[in-house]
């Protein structure tokens, strides 16, 4: 059986198990939101411990608070930091919309280890939590844990992604195939400018994403209750964040406005935006593989994706494209958390947004799939799909469409004729081309080339 101890706060003794690290505040809040069952990412709660780390080192720099206690507060951090109590953060997403339960959970498991290390008594609220308030310390977490996820992981992922479709669309510059408009046959385009173009769109969100860095760098610490700053020295803001820099290596500064940063959300909802953003271009990308991947003798058929496992518990030999259907379920996903963080971002009320712990855990959760499926769009469908070029010229050969380049020389009447007597009659274009204008079988063969005409300009 589980035995407990008993805790008390300003509202009384609440019985907390014997093992737990945390006090009687986290417990209030575990008794009181069994609504999802999903804690905080544990990005969020390191997040938080940078704040309490820093914010210590700042306390002592401005004689606030000693230097024992302080050290001992700091080694704590740095456990929690490094994940060694993740277990002791079970507050519910869903939960005070301030985050005041889990800033108390981070402050009660940092006072528990530091007075446990340092023999000292530590206070969660006197010392952990000096110059602080759940008001500026969330709004801050949920910058810097964006901040950390976007520079450590996602801009890395996007960067990764990038190079390797450019390096496939170098491999494969001159490989021609049928464009598409509408899903229909277009004029010829080469693999190299297909990827060229889905590289573009990574590129720029990439660079979308970096704006977003630097604004999530812009800290709410120091403004305390309600933007105000009051019981924080003044120059705490400054130093914390310089301070927090030298820890986390990002270059982090205070905020132009606390009652900005805390009344809203805004940076956190611009951030999302861009996440749907990349989004939006991921899908695209993986819709596009699945099309040129579809077949193999009844579909498109123009590439196959790697084989990675059995694709039916029924047809035998059926092989599907896994990986760009598990990024397109991640991009839905991250559309869906852009619009709840939306909704949450209008929930700003005077002096204080009360839906923070659901920006936090959607913001994270978006860079966290974005991230994760570039890395694995790029590993598993970029760099290792095969382009089937018998089907590619077979195509080519046949399609109508090619007649557009003539336009100019019999014009779009003409052509268009042309081209219906082609598709209905199944005959290669320059064949019937060649049979109802003037144009002679070399001049043509010149004309329609379609390696040509993937460069664009003016027939001759």
């Amino acid at each position: 059986m589980k035995q407990y101890r008993t805790e008390q706060d300003s509202m009384g003794e609440v019985q907390v198990p014997v093992s737990a690290r945390y006090g009687a505040q986290t417990q209030r809040a575990i008794n009181n939101f069994h609504i999802s069952g999903t804690p905080l990412p544990s990005a969020f709660i390191h997040a938080v411990a940078q704040i309490k780390k820093a914010a210590a080192q700042a306390n002592t720099a401005l004689g606030l608070l000693e230097h024992p206690l302080a050290e001992a507060i700091i080694s704590a951090a740095d456990e929690v930091i490094k994940g060694q109590h993740d277990d002791q953060f079970p507050v519910d997403v869903f939960q005070t919309g301030s985050g005041t339960s889990t800033n108390m959970n981070v402050n009660e498991v940092i006072a528990h280890l530091a007075s446990e290390r340092s023999g000292k008594a530590v206070g969660a609220n006197d010392h952990v939590n000096m110059s602080q308030s759940s008001n500026d310390v969330i709004p801050t977490a949920i910058h810097l844990s964006g901040a950390l996820a976007l520079n450590n992981h996602l801009l890395p992922e996007l960067k990764f992604l990038h190079t390797t479709l450019l390096d496939r669309a170098h491999e494969l510059d001159q490989v021609v195939k049928t464009g598409r408009t509408h899903l229909m046959d277009a004029m010829p385009v080469t693999f190299g400018q297909v990827l060229r173009g889905w590289a573009s769109q990574i590129e720029s969100s990439e660079q979308r994403l970096h704006q977003s860095l630097d604004q999530l760098c812009a800290l709410p610490q120091g403004g305390t209750a309600v933007g105000t700053g009051v019981n924080a020295h003044p120059e705490f803001a400054g130093l914390f964040a310089r301070q927090l820099s030298e820890n986390i290596g990002l270059v982090c500064a205070p905020g132009d406005n606390f009652f900005a940063l805390q009344g809203s959300q805004d940076v956190a909802v611009a951030a999302s935006g861009q996440l749907k953003t990349l989004a939006v271009s991921l899908m695209k990308i993986a819709n596009d593989l699945r099309w040129m991947n579809s077949g193999p003798l009844a579909g498109l058929g123009e590439i196959e994706l790697e084989a990675l496992q059995p694709g039916s518990s029924i047809m035998p030999g059926k092989v599907n494209p896994v990986i760009p259907e598990a990024v397109a379920m991640a991009c839905a996903q991250v559309m869906g958390n852009d619009t709840a963080i939306a909704v949450a971002g209008q929930s700003g009320n005077f002096e204080l947004n009360v839906m923070l712990p659901l920006v936090a855990h959607n913001l994270l959760s978006s860079i966290k799939l974005m991230g994760n499926s570039c890395e694995v769009l790029a590993e598993r469908a970029i760099a290792s799909f095969t382009v089937r070029e018998d089907n590619l010229q077979h195509a080519l050969a046949r399609n109508p469409i090619l007649v557009t380049a003539l336009n100019p020389i019999i014009g779009y009447n003409k052509a268009a004729a042309i081209a219906k007597k082609a598709y209905a009659e199944g005959r290669p274009i320059i064949d019937v081309a060649e049979a109802e204008t003037d144009l002679g079988r070399e001049e043509l063969e010149k004309l329609l080339d379609p390696a040509k005409l993937t460069k664009g300009g003016l027939p001759g």
